[in-house]
């Protein structure tokens, strides 16, 4: 039988767990960096849940945009969702408006990406697909810096009951991402955008996202894209990956439903 993961969810000092009754269990008293990642293998084998993202998100294409901080993939993806009309999920921007947040939970956020190190894949993945589900008449997402490491990309599909269409990487020197984030940094856009937080954030995202690429290239799903190229011609190379990907998909669904 598949397994379904119960809904967790944070309630300022505490973190409360969904069950199948649909009433909530405290499962700590006390907020924890861990916790998150603790319970997001909290599972059980059946019964009515709160809420199936597998029921949802079955059909929407779903591409995870991947890189280096200061690798550009902010800015290509919003102008992509603005092409392809499809939703846009950065979960930096999600992580950061959390920190900014004057709740327990909001300050241990904060004290991770200050320290440049890894929010809990639990926390992470609810965020996430909490954001997914809120979209109505979705035909397609893009989901920016996500995974970050290899256990966000096997519990997504464990949650969500299958892969992303097609992972891009934008590829970029490291010489090339600390410079972009200095002077982003000069114009005071993001409070982690100082050096020796961002030395500590490519430190991290270099040591957790080689097992990612290996994972999904074993897979068929990853595509590179050199992002030192100007931002057009960065561009034109996502649109050509995603035009493809939209065809595979209207050509499946051609085979699926045929008239």
């Amino acid at each position: 039988m598949k397994k379904k993961l119960n809904r967790f969810f944070w309630q300022d000092s505490e973190m409360l767990l969904l069950n199948l009754h649909g009433t909530y269990v405290e499962l700590s008293g006390e907020l924890h960096p861990l916790m998150g990642l603790i319970v997001s293998y909290f599972a059980v084998l059946s019964g009515p849940q709160y809420l199936q993202p597998e029921d949802k998100l079955q059909a929407p294409i779903i591409i995870f945009m991947v890189g280096g901080p200061g690798c550009g993939k902010g800015v290509q993806c919003a102008r992509l969702a603005d092409k392809y009309n499809f939703y846009h999920v950065a979960i930096g921007d999600l992580l950061r408006e959390e920190a900014s947040r004057a709740t327990s939970k909001g300050k241990v956020i904060k004290d991770i990406m200050l320290k440049g190190a890894l929010v809990p894949t639990g926390y992470i993945l609810d965020l996430l697909t909490d954001n997914m589900l809120k979209s109505e008449r979705v035909k397609g997402y893009f989901i920016e810096g996500f995974p970050r490491e290899i256990n966000q990309a096997r519990m997504f599909e464990e949650v969500v009951g299958r892969p992303p269409n097609i992972v891009i990487v934008f590829d970029c020197s490291t010489e090339t991402m600390i410079q972009r984030l200095l002077i982003r940094s000069q114009m005071g856009e993001r409070v982690d955008d100082h050096e020796r937080i961002i030395r500590q954030r490519l430190e991290t995202h270099y040591t957790l996202c080689e097992p990612v690429f290996t994972y999904y290239l074993q897979k068929s799903l990853l595509r590179n894209i050199l992002a030192e190229e100007p931002p057009e011609v960065v561009f034109c190379k996502c649109c050509s990956v995603i035009d493809d990907v939209l065809k595979a998909a209207a050509s499946q669904a051609s085979t699926n439903n045929p008239t």
